[in-house]
């Protein structure tokens, strides 16, 4: 985050902007989902104030909130590049930093106001596994069709979103491509490599790899907990061993942190600046011994 605000990676304020708040949203996802989820739990005897008031019934509010952050504010960047790279046209006016404010902005309230219903769903006080499921929500199939809903709104609507908008960018970058070859009149096999050919090349492949990436770290959880619910809700469905879902916990976790660190690092400008804070502390303790 710090390294990104300082705008010395050669990135246009917009991205920067979008990066920063992917990287506070996977920040907080770290903060809420494990520290603050495991601090009650394990010093339960030193913290049984928190029994009298409502903390874990917040708590999960805000640990969909952060994922909802981390997730959607992917799909806003993917977008914010489709508009730059596909509509030329309204890229002077969308790919801005007041705008990505606003849309982001925008995405955190109805994030919030999309995950109140959690509130009513659990109780406190803290558990081992977390907080307890109110009486009767957990096989209600009112509840069990929120929390289908739910599920379907995160992570599936952004996954199919992530996917339709690098497919489409991916796609406008190959037909550029490809008339900028005709035009220079090179076959692609004999021409050396243009820079701007090879900036597409790797935009191509970084939209890929992030597709992939929240494809393969989303899928275990996303089929575990709208499986589970389908068992509730129709009473017929694959009963899964608990290490299934354990695993997607972990994935899905996983998902919330690299994202980020996928776009960032792959920037050269990233990866120098990111250097120069490592060897910054060496170099100083270096010249204190001189």
């Amino acid at each position: 985050m710090v390294i990104l605000s300082r705008g010395k990676c050669g990135l246009s304020k917009c991205v920067t902007h979008y990066l920063v708040s992917m990287a506070a949203a996977d920040l907080l996802v770290v903060i809420t989902d494990l520290t603050l989820r495991k601090i009650p739990i394990i010093y339960r005897s030193q913290l049984t104030f928190l029994d009298h008031f409502p903390i874990c019934d917040i708590h999960t509010v805000l640990l969909y909130a952060v994922t909802d952050y981390s997730v959607w504010f992917t799909v806003t960047l993917a977008f914010d590049r489709f508009v730059a790279i596909y509509c030329q046209k309204l890229k002077t006016n969308y790919c801005s930093k007041k705008t990505a404010d606003v849309v982001l902005g925008t995405v955190s309230v109805l994030s919030c106001l999309k995950n109140i219903f959690w509130y009513f769903m659990f109780k406190g006080p803290y558990l081992p596994w977390f907080c307890n499921d109110v009486t009767g929500v957990s096989t209600s199939p009112v509840w069990s069709a929120i929390e289908l809903l739910h599920y379907i709104l995160t992570p599936c609507v952004p996954f199919n979103l992530i996917v339709f908008l690098n497919v489409l960018t991916v796609r406008h970058i190959f037909v550029a491509s490809r008339a900028c070859r005709r035009l220079r009149g090179h076959s692609s096999g004999e021409s050396p490599i243009h820079p701007e050919m090879e900036s597409r090349r790797k935009s191509m492949i970084l939209l890929f790899v992030i597709s992939g990436n929240f494809i393969v770290l989303w899928v275990v959880f996303m089929f575990y907990s709208i499986n589970r619910r389908l068992l509730y809700l129709a009473r017929t469905s694959v009963i899964l061993h608990p290490l299934v879902q354990e695993l997607g916990f972990v994935l899905q976790l996983l998902s919330c942190c690299t994202t980020t660190c996928i776009y960032a690092v792959t920037q050269a400008k990233f990866r120098e600046q990111l250097k120069n804070v490592v060897k910054y502390p060496l170099t100083v303790i270096v010249k204190f011994i001189k």
